[in-house]
């Protein structure tokens, strides 16, 4: 485990390095931050300011959510959620099932980047279809503006950012080979491709293959913020620098739309039937950044300086987290945390989305907010300490007494104590990050005798403080799958049931007062009667 030398080091820092200048260069509109606040200020402060369960639906397929669109039908028909009711943005037509979107992207014009076509300054979906088409889709028609025929070499199934906004990778699923290749015990020595590409204008950058020939007996591979992570059955999981990879190992560079000869076939790269070939192929190791053991291949990055998480590789060691430096792989003080607790669902630990350098650790009856310190007197030490922890909202005795009589008629007192996250008890089952408003929501459900009731509860990200609470008026099941999403004055629960059933609950915000934002002529509304006007010069 650790860092292969300081030249890898440096070309990991300089990856990291990347992340937050491409962060800290995003441009903003002049007004945005005093009408977000504005906003804050209404929302929380506003005792009338209810949220109502404006409209249900259910669904046969999944149902997403995407910046204000809701999506059914695989992506086929989007409904937009900013309006007072949810109102149909466009259906696209019917397709065969080899032709439905599999996976998708929103992609949003940044402000302030030059663009060659005026079409492109409106956001687009990017879509993946089940017949290798990637698609850039108008979110707002859903008429289609550019596509890709990937291949036919491979079966493309996931779409991902690897640089938000900026970079997409397409992961294919995993070559597992035929039946007949499977019991004849024959190895493929590909595991999966990774496509990678720039989006807006759209430019190939190179699609890489997993061999392994090369990297061994390898179970997973991704591709994050230029990082190719590459994960093992045993839990290992090594970093690599993909431009380095890149750099070394293309054997020809591709154009979209441009002729290609390839193996003795000469077609039109991104076209039909020709498609991409894999034109990134590693025939030796590449130069390792870093490598670290972990129970599940469970491992990130984040912090300040840069720290990583990781659970010991052993699976007694279950909920239990190290804390530990990336420069020299040295443990924090009380950079071992455990969440005291016992409970059916393991609890969870990530480092918190605001970029201040915290972590945040669930468990089923409090959210601990770690921060990450400098050790006094010794800079190049750090320790782990509390900023703060939210509690949920049940007694402190933990002891249920059951009273039985025996065949005599003597009363018997047993004790027995409840799980941390005994569905009668008020659980934690959500924790998010509201970045507009800089707000943690947690969603605390308790189950009231068959129905489990929710709320969404709303926290000051710097103190902790409870700032509001919205109930959900939909039953809580504790064994489906569930979703939700805050989004301004918008709240959406997605849950799965069994069977493929999926439902969506849209709440909206209804306030007694209408608040009115004028901001350089540009208007925003919020609900019903009496007028109140915020102006921002």
């Amino acid at each position: 485990m650790g860092l292969p030398d300081a030249f890898s080091f440096m070309l990991l820092m300089s990856s990291l390095q990347t992340i937050i200048l491409k962060v800290g260069h995003l441009i903003k509109p002049k007004h945005e931050g005093r009408v977000k606040e504005g906003f804050k200020i209404m929302f929380l402060n506003n005792e009338s300011t209810k949220f109502k369960n404006v409209w249900t639906t259910h669904s046969r397929s999944p149902i997403a959510y995407e910046r204000g669109r809701i999506y059914f039908d695989n992506y086929r028909r989007c409904v937009s959620s900013v309006a007072s009711e949810p109102r149909k943005l466009y259906e696209m037509p019917k397709c065969s099932k080899s032709e439905k979107i599999e996976d998708a992207l929103l992609w949003e014009c940044p402000v302030g980047d030059i663009l060659p076509n005026s079409a492109d300054y409106k956001s687009s979906l990017i879509a993946l279809t089940a017949h290798n088409w990637l698609l850039r889709i108008s979110a707002t028609t859903g008429k289609i503006l550019e596509k890709i025929y990937l291949g036919h070499y491979c079966k493309f199934r996931y779409l991902s950012w690897d640089t938000p906004q900026e970079v997409i990778a397409v992961k294919s699923a995993q070559n597992r080979g035929s039946a007949v290749v499977r019991q004849a015990g024959i190895q493929q020595p590909i595991l999966l491709y990774l496509a990678v590409f720039q989006v807006l204008p759209f430019s190939l950058i190179g699609i890489l293959e997993i061999n392994k020939k090369i990297f061994g007996n390898v179970t997973d591979a991704t591709l994050s913020h230029g990082i190719l992570i590459v994960m093992y059955n045993s839990g290992l999981v090594r970093l690599y620098s993909f431009q380095t990879i890149a750099e070394q190992f293309m054997q020809q560079k591709l154009d979209l739309g441009c002729a290609c000869r390839w193996g003795g076939t000469t077609g039109t790269v991104g076209e039909s039937p020709f498609g991409i070939p894999c034109n990134i192929k590693i025939t030796d190791t590449p130069p390792l950044l870093f490598e670290v053991s972990s129970l599940e291949n469970a491992f990130q990055i984040g912090g300040h300086p840069w720290h990583y998480i990781i659970t010991p590789n052993k699976k007694k060691q279950k909920g239990v987290f190290h804390i530990c430096a990336l420069k020299d792989n040295s443990l924090a003080k009380n950079g071992i945390q455990e969440m005291d607790c016992c409970s059916l669902e393991s609890d969870w630990i990530y480092f918190h989305p605001d970029a201040s350098g915290r972590i945040i650790h669930v468990g089923p009856n409090q959210v601990k907010v770690l921060k990450l310190t400098e050790i006094e007197n010794n800079s190049s030490q750090h320790q782990i300490s509390e900023d703060f922890v939210i509690l949920a909202n049940r007694e402190n005795n933990k002891n249920e007494n059951v009273l039985t009589v025996t065949a005599s008629g003597r009363v018997v007192k047993k004790s027995f104590n409840l799980l941390d996250d005994d569905p009668e008890q008020e659980t934690f089952k959500v924790v998010d990050y509201e970045d507009e408003l800089d707000l943690l929501s947690v969603v605390a459900v308790t189950q009231i005798d068959a129905e489990g009731k929710a709320h969404l509860d709303f926290h000051c990200n710097e103190y902790g403080t409870l700032l509001k609470s919205i109930p959900l008026v939909e039953s809580w099941d504790v064994t489906y799958s569930h979703e939700v999403y805050f989004d301004r004055d918008l709240v959406l629960h997605i849950e799965q049931k069994p069977n493929r059933v999926f439902s969506c609950y849209v709440y909206q915000m209804i306030a007694q007062g209408r608040i009115h934002l004028d901001i350089s002529g540009q208007e925003a509304w919020r609900t019903q009667s009496k007028m109140m006007y915020v102006k921002y010069c």
